[in-house]
Protein backbone atom coordinates (compact mmCIF):
# COMPACT_ATOMS: atom_id res chain seq x y z
CA UNK A 1 0.00 0.00 0.00
CA UNK A 2 0.98 3.52 -0.81
CA UNK A 3 3.19 5.27 2.43
CA UNK A 4 1.34 7.87 4.52
CA UNK A 5 3.19 11.41 3.12
CA UNK A 6 3.47 12.33 6.26
CA UNK A 7 3.90 15.36 7.13
CA UNK A 8 1.47 16.52 4.60
CA UNK A 9 -1.25 19.39 4.95
CA UNK A 10 -3.73 17.16 3.20
CA UNK A 11 -3.22 13.65 5.48
CA UNK A 12 -6.75 14.13 7.30
CA UNK A 13 -5.05 13.53 11.27
CA UNK A 14 -7.55 12.25 13.87
CA UNK A 15 -7.61 10.13 17.55
CA UNK A 16 -10.07 8.51 19.83
CA UNK A 17 -9.86 5.75 21.87
CA UNK A 18 -10.35 2.26 21.26
CA UNK A 19 -13.80 1.41 23.30
CA UNK A 20 -15.19 -1.77 24.72
CA UNK A 21 -17.30 -2.63 21.36
CA UNK A 22 -14.26 -1.84 19.50
CA UNK A 23 -12.65 -5.26 20.59
CA UNK A 24 -13.04 -8.95 20.66
CA UNK A 25 -12.44 -11.66 24.16
CA UNK A 26 -9.10 -10.99 24.55
CA UNK A 27 -8.91 -7.66 23.89
CA UNK A 28 -8.26 -6.98 19.95
CA UNK A 29 -9.42 -4.49 17.86
CA UNK A 30 -12.12 -6.42 15.53
CA UNK A 31 -12.17 -6.10 12.41
CA UNK A 32 -15.40 -5.12 11.58
CA UNK A 33 -14.79 -2.22 14.18
CA UNK A 34 -12.09 -1.18 12.26
CA UNK A 35 -14.19 -1.02 9.27
CA UNK A 36 -16.12 1.57 11.61
CA UNK A 37 -13.26 3.50 12.33
CA UNK A 38 -12.54 3.66 8.66
CA UNK A 39 -15.83 4.60 7.98
CA UNK A 40 -16.02 7.53 10.32
CA UNK A 41 -13.14 8.86 9.66
CA UNK A 42 -14.42 9.12 5.79
CA UNK A 43 -17.29 10.69 7.71
CA UNK A 44 -14.96 13.60 9.51
CA UNK A 45 -12.86 13.98 6.96
CA UNK A 46 -16.06 15.10 4.65
CA UNK A 47 -16.94 17.22 7.14
CA UNK A 48 -13.70 18.91 7.58
CA UNK A 49 -13.60 19.68 3.95
CA UNK A 50 -16.46 21.14 3.33
CA UNK A 51 -18.22 18.21 0.94
CA UNK A 52 -20.76 16.90 3.65
CA UNK A 53 -23.74 18.26 2.35
CA UNK A 54 -22.37 18.10 -1.22
CA UNK A 55 -21.42 14.42 -1.29
CA UNK A 56 -22.78 12.73 1.42
CA UNK A 57 -23.23 9.30 0.11
CA UNK A 58 -20.70 6.65 -0.42
CA UNK A 59 -20.53 3.07 -1.35
CA UNK A 60 -17.45 0.97 -1.17
CA UNK A 61 -16.72 -1.69 -3.50
CA UNK A 62 -13.51 -2.99 -2.12
CA UNK A 63 -11.75 -2.87 1.34
CA UNK A 64 -8.43 -4.64 2.00
CA UNK A 65 -6.72 -4.39 5.76
CA UNK A 66 -3.65 -5.61 6.99
CA UNK A 67 -3.97 -5.91 10.35
CA UNK A 68 0.20 -5.89 10.82
CA UNK A 69 0.18 -5.87 14.77
CA UNK A 70 -3.19 -6.25 16.88
CA UNK A 71 -4.13 -2.94 18.59
CA UNK A 72 -5.51 -4.12 22.07
CA UNK A 73 -7.74 -2.48 24.54
CA UNK A 74 -7.53 0.68 26.16
CA UNK A 75 -5.38 1.85 23.30
CA UNK A 76 -5.48 5.23 21.76
CA UNK A 77 -6.09 5.05 17.75
CA UNK A 78 -4.07 7.46 15.75
CA UNK A 79 -5.92 7.44 12.52
CA UNK A 80 -4.41 9.14 9.21
CA UNK A 81 -6.89 9.27 6.11
CA UNK A 82 -5.86 10.41 2.48
CA UNK A 83 -6.02 9.76 -1.24
CA UNK A 84 -4.16 7.33 -3.15
CA UNK A 85 -6.10 7.45 -6.58
CA UNK A 86 -8.78 9.00 -8.18
CA UNK A 87 -11.41 9.07 -10.91
CA UNK A 88 -14.26 11.12 -11.77
CA UNK A 89 -16.64 9.30 -9.80
CA UNK A 90 -14.93 7.36 -7.45
CA UNK A 91 -11.54 7.19 -5.68
CA UNK A 92 -9.27 5.35 -3.32
CA UNK A 93 -8.68 6.07 0.15
CA UNK A 94 -5.85 4.68 2.29
CA UNK A 95 -6.26 4.70 5.90
CA UNK A 96 -3.77 4.28 9.06
CA UNK A 97 -4.18 3.18 12.06
CA UNK A 98 -1.84 3.68 15.01
CA UNK A 99 -1.95 1.89 18.27
CA UNK A 100 0.34 3.94 21.21
CA UNK A 101 1.06 0.36 22.29
CA UNK A 102 2.50 -0.33 18.82
CA UNK A 103 -0.22 -1.53 16.91
CA UNK A 104 -0.74 -1.16 13.40
CA UNK A 105 -3.80 -1.11 10.72
CA UNK A 106 -3.12 -0.63 7.23
CA UNK A 107 -5.84 -0.37 4.78
CA UNK A 108 -6.87 0.69 1.36
CA UNK A 109 -10.63 1.52 0.08
CA UNK A 110 -12.30 1.81 -3.46
CA UNK A 111 -15.09 4.22 -3.30
CA UNK A 112 -18.03 5.10 -5.33
CA UNK A 113 -19.89 8.59 -5.10
CA UNK A 114 -23.47 7.78 -5.32
CA UNK A 115 -26.58 10.02 -6.35
CA UNK A 116 -29.01 10.07 -3.99
CA UNK A 117 -31.95 10.40 -6.63
CA UNK A 118 -30.83 7.63 -8.98
CA UNK A 119 -28.83 5.72 -6.40
CA UNK A 120 -26.29 5.50 -9.28
CA UNK A 121 -22.56 6.59 -9.38
CA UNK A 122 -21.93 10.28 -9.90
CA UNK A 123 -19.81 12.76 -10.92
CA UNK A 124 -17.19 13.87 -7.75
CA UNK A 125 -17.35 17.91 -8.13
CA UNK A 126 -14.03 19.39 -9.61
CA UNK A 127 -13.03 21.26 -6.20
CA UNK A 128 -13.76 17.89 -4.02
CA UNK A 129 -11.13 16.05 -7.20
CA UNK A 130 -8.43 19.09 -6.42
CA UNK A 131 -8.51 18.35 -2.89
CA UNK A 132 -8.53 14.58 -3.43
CA UNK A 133 -5.12 15.49 -5.76
CA UNK A 134 -3.53 16.31 -3.38
CA UNK A 135 -1.73 13.43 -2.06
CA UNK A 136 -2.08 11.45 -5.28
CA UNK A 137 -0.67 11.36 -8.81
CA UNK A 138 -3.10 8.66 -9.72
CA UNK A 139 -6.24 10.01 -11.79
CA UNK A 140 -7.65 7.74 -14.18
CA UNK A 141 -8.23 5.03 -11.08
CA UNK A 142 -10.03 2.23 -12.98
CA UNK A 143 -11.97 -1.02 -11.16
CA UNK A 144 -10.53 -4.24 -11.55
CA UNK A 145 -11.79 -7.13 -9.49
CA UNK A 146 -8.93 -9.06 -7.53
CA UNK A 147 -11.28 -12.05 -6.28
CA UNK A 148 -13.50 -14.87 -7.88
CA UNK A 149 -16.34 -16.18 -6.13
CA UNK A 150 -16.40 -20.11 -5.05
CA UNK A 151 -18.94 -22.62 -6.07
CA UNK A 152 -20.84 -24.22 -3.74
CA UNK A 153 -20.11 -27.68 -5.07
CA UNK A 154 -16.29 -28.02 -3.90
CA UNK A 155 -16.69 -25.53 -0.91
CA UNK A 156 -15.14 -26.61 1.87
CA UNK A 157 -17.78 -25.40 4.39
CA UNK A 158 -21.03 -24.08 4.17
CA UNK A 159 -22.24 -21.91 6.89
CA UNK A 160 -25.81 -19.66 7.15
CA UNK A 161 -25.24 -16.33 8.13
CA UNK A 162 -29.07 -14.55 9.49
CA UNK A 163 -29.40 -11.16 8.24
CA UNK A 164 -30.36 -8.82 10.97
CA UNK A 165 -32.63 -5.55 10.91
CA UNK A 166 -29.93 -3.82 13.06
CA UNK A 167 -27.40 -5.10 9.71
CA UNK A 168 -29.43 -2.82 7.21
CA UNK A 169 -27.56 0.99 6.78
CA UNK A 170 -29.65 3.88 4.84
CA UNK A 171 -28.87 2.27 1.64
CA UNK A 172 -31.46 -0.29 2.50
CA UNK A 173 -28.71 -3.39 2.31
CA UNK A 174 -26.11 -4.88 4.47
CA UNK A 175 -23.47 -2.17 6.04
CA UNK A 176 -20.06 -2.14 4.77
CA UNK A 177 -18.86 -3.53 8.26
CA UNK A 178 -21.51 -6.40 8.44
CA UNK A 179 -18.97 -8.08 5.64
CA UNK A 180 -16.65 -7.68 8.26
CA UNK A 181 -18.24 -9.67 11.26
CA UNK A 182 -18.30 -12.68 8.51
CA UNK A 183 -14.32 -12.21 9.06
CA UNK A 184 -14.70 -12.64 13.16
CA UNK A 185 -16.72 -15.10 12.76
CA UNK A 186 -14.72 -17.38 10.34
CA UNK A 187 -11.41 -16.70 12.13
CA UNK A 188 -13.02 -17.56 15.63
CA UNK A 189 -13.80 -20.80 14.42
CA UNK A 190 -10.49 -21.58 12.35
CA UNK A 191 -7.76 -19.99 15.10
CA UNK A 192 -5.48 -21.98 12.61
CA UNK A 193 -5.63 -19.11 9.88
CA UNK A 194 -4.73 -16.18 12.30
CA UNK A 195 -0.99 -15.44 11.99
CA UNK A 196 0.28 -11.88 11.89
CA UNK A 197 0.47 -9.86 9.74
CA UNK A 198 -2.69 -11.06 8.32
CA UNK A 199 -4.49 -9.25 4.95
CA UNK A 200 -7.96 -9.27 4.17
CA UNK A 201 -9.88 -8.00 1.14
CA UNK A 202 -13.64 -7.99 0.53
CA UNK A 203 -15.16 -7.44 -2.69
CA UNK A 204 -18.47 -5.95 -2.96
CA UNK A 205 -20.44 -7.31 -6.63
CA UNK A 206 -24.24 -6.60 -5.03
CA UNK A 207 -26.12 -5.93 -1.40
CA UNK A 208 -27.42 -8.14 0.42
CA UNK A 209 -31.02 -7.00 1.98
CA UNK A 210 -33.35 -7.65 4.66
CA UNK A 211 -34.51 -11.04 4.16
CA UNK A 212 -32.22 -12.82 2.44
CA UNK A 213 -31.25 -16.15 3.13
CA UNK A 214 -27.07 -15.50 3.03
CA UNK A 215 -24.63 -18.06 3.11
CA UNK A 216 -20.77 -18.31 3.74
CA UNK A 217 -19.29 -20.42 1.33
CA UNK A 218 -15.85 -21.18 2.47
CA UNK A 219 -12.67 -22.46 0.13
CA UNK A 220 -9.40 -23.16 1.59
CA UNK A 221 -6.60 -23.30 -0.94
CA UNK A 222 -3.58 -24.92 0.44
CA UNK A 223 0.44 -23.26 -0.85
CA UNK A 224 1.37 -24.72 -4.05
CA UNK A 225 -2.16 -24.31 -5.79
CA UNK A 226 -2.29 -20.70 -4.89
CA UNK A 227 -1.02 -19.04 -8.42
CA UNK A 228 -4.04 -18.01 -9.26
CA UNK A 229 -4.09 -14.87 -6.53
CA UNK A 230 -0.73 -13.93 -8.12
CA UNK A 231 3.20 -15.24 -8.07
CA UNK A 232 3.87 -13.88 -5.27
CA UNK A 233 1.26 -15.93 -3.11
CA UNK A 234 2.15 -19.64 -4.34
CA UNK A 235 3.73 -19.82 -1.04
CA UNK A 236 1.29 -19.92 1.38
CA UNK A 237 -2.27 -20.94 2.11
CA UNK A 238 -5.91 -18.57 1.07
CA UNK A 239 -8.75 -18.67 2.13
CA UNK A 240 -12.00 -17.58 0.11
CA UNK A 241 -15.31 -16.75 1.39
CA UNK A 242 -18.15 -16.33 -0.74
CA UNK A 243 -21.11 -14.34 0.45
CA UNK A 244 -24.28 -16.03 -1.29
CA UNK A 245 -27.86 -15.43 -1.85
CA UNK A 246 -29.26 -18.54 -3.58
CA UNK A 247 -26.82 -18.80 -6.81
CA UNK A 248 -26.01 -15.31 -6.34
CA UNK A 249 -22.53 -13.78 -5.00
CA UNK A 250 -22.95 -11.00 -3.46
CA UNK A 251 -19.15 -10.46 -2.17
CA UNK A 252 -15.89 -12.51 -1.73
CA UNK A 253 -13.65 -11.80 0.80
CA UNK A 254 -9.58 -13.13 0.94
CA UNK A 255 -7.51 -14.26 3.91
CA UNK A 256 -4.14 -15.05 3.80
CA UNK A 257 -0.58 -13.93 5.85
CA UNK A 258 1.65 -11.39 4.77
Amino acid sequence: MMPVPDPHPDVFDIEWPLRVADVDREGRLKFDAATRHIQDIGSDQLREMGFQETHPLWIVRRTMIDMIRPIEFQDILRLRRWCSGTSNRWCEMRVRIDGRKGGLVESEAFWININRETQGPSRISDDFLEGLRRTTDVDRLRWKAYLTAGSREDADEIRDYPIRVSDIDIFDHMNNSVYWSVIEDYLYHHPESVRYPLRVTIEHDAAVALGDKMEILSHVHPAGSTDQFGPELTDRTVTTLTYAVGDEAKAVAAIFSL
